[in-house]
């Protein structure tokens, strides 16, 4: 396809937060009364609202025990996750490379906007981004596709010409509602077969397939 825009997930497609996100479930969870939970059990969370999450690992949906584990994991986190997520290996030099070709790019994710704009900040990739959309700023989320078109609009190519990528069929699901082409990720927990159920014009192994399948 003719990439005129491209548009990113966070989470486990561009950046790496399990340190911080796994540290922060645990104090959440277990000031509430819970178990520890498993890391791999968090990372399955991963892409979800910290309140689906929350649901997902304890079976638990009231709305108010899922607004204080929020408040516990941001507890935590908000130093950690800034200070810990790394760019998976590729990122800077994909991003590098639409910057060159004059392609721009955006973020949409389920992660609160301010988190991630220390995080970009932290990193010294504040400018490698047109725009953010995060979970705060859309009425509803992920599949959902209001942020996924907002971004689409800013950017200014036709929704044919902008790829979304992410790693979750979260992310495949919005791409399709949104009438935007899809490129999967490997670097999260969701396979090739999943992300396969869902239209696409790629799967990624990683940052790096995903930049030669662009030509950068």
């Amino acid at each position: 396809m003719n990439v005129q825009a491209v548009i990113f997930d966070f989470d486990y497609t561009l950046g790496d937060a399990t340190m911080s996100i796994v540290a922060g479930y645990r104090h959440g969870l277990t000031a509430l009364g819970w178990p520890e939970p498993d890391r791999e059990a968090v990372r399955r969370t991963v892409g979800y609202t910290l309140e689906r999450g929350y649901t997902m690992l304890t079976g638990d949906d009231d709305p108010a025990h899922q607004a204080r584990f929020r408040a516990l994991f941001v507890e935590c986190a908000h130093e950690l996750q800034p200070a810990t997520t790394r760019f998976f290996p590729g990122a800077a030099e994909l991003l590098t490379g639409l910057r060159q070709a004059g392609v721009p790019a955006a973020i949409v994710t389920t992660k609160h906007s301010d988190m991630l704009r220390r995080i970009l900040q932290r990193q010294g990739a504040e400018g490698w981004f047109r725009m953010v959309v995060g979970g705060e700023e859309v009425s509803s989320p992920k599949p959902h596709p209001e942020g996924l078109l907002r971004a689409v609009d800013a950017l200014g190519a036709p929704a044919e010409r902008t790829l979304y990528c992410g790693d979750t069929v979260i992310d495949a699901e919005t791409a399709q509602r949104a009438g935007v082409p899809f490129a999967g990720v490997l670097n999260g927990t969701t396979t090739a077969e999943e992300l396969s159920a869902f239209p696409h014009v790629y799967i990624a192994s990683d940052l790096w397939a995903l930049k030669k399948f662009l030509k950068l």
